[in-house]
């Protein structure tokens, strides 16, 4: 945590900087709301893009090799040369700009997702709202560090899964102390 002497608002502005990640902004949230986390899909995600990649690149250097050997062989290198970026934009780079984009959002008032690569969408729940929060996570997710979070709200959504979240216990737990501290807060306001 950083340590600033004067007012709280100042301390309060530095952590917000220091903790948030870049495409975030102070001016989407509320007065008295403060960024506690904010997360994108675990790396997990990335492998098989990743793999993909090796997959096309690797290909298309053999391809090259095999074909350095024959004469006016212009034409065919720059078509395996063009698939292989094709391939690679559709298979690697979406798949990389889509995680890059989606980010998870706890806030000391609300849960907020966010995802798009040109267009975006994004979706609020207030914490006042979440009644029960949950995790799971398989032999895998718990040695790569991620699971899914189940975040169960009244409303008519009911129920929302959240999958590929790294630190989901982590995450689960402080989603959970920020719904009893919202409570507190509001019953508080109640009382005055």
């Amino acid at each position: 945590m950083l340590s600033i002497s004067g007012d709280a608002s100042c301390t309060r502005n530095a952590v917000i900087r220091v903790t948030m990640w870049p495409m975030a902004s102070d001016g989407s949230l509320t007065e008295g709301e403060h960024l506690v986390l904010q997360l994108h899909p675990h790396w997990k995600t990335l492998l098989r893009p990743i793999l993909i990649l090796i997959v096309v690149v690797a290909a298309a250097l053999a391809l090259l090799i095999l074909l350095s050997s024959h004469r006016n062989s212009g034409i065919a290198r720059l078509a395996i040369g063009a698939v292989a970026v094709i391939a690679i934009m559709v298979w690697f780079a979406v798949p990389l700009l889509r995680w890059r984009t989606t980010t998870y959002e706890l806030t000391t008032r609300r849960l907020r997702l966010r995802s798009g690569i040109l267009s975006r969408s994004g979706r609020d729940f207030p914490l006042i709202r979440i009644s029960d929060v949950s995790f799971s996570h398989g032999l895998i997710d718990r040695l790569l560090g991620c699971g899914r979070l189940v975040v169960e709200s009244a409303g008519e959504h009911g129920q929302l899964v959240l999958s590929e979240i790294p630190t989901v216990e982590h995450v689960q737990a402080t989603l959970f102390q920020l719904v009893e501290d919202e409570q507190a807060r509001l019953a508080r306001e109640e009382r005055q």
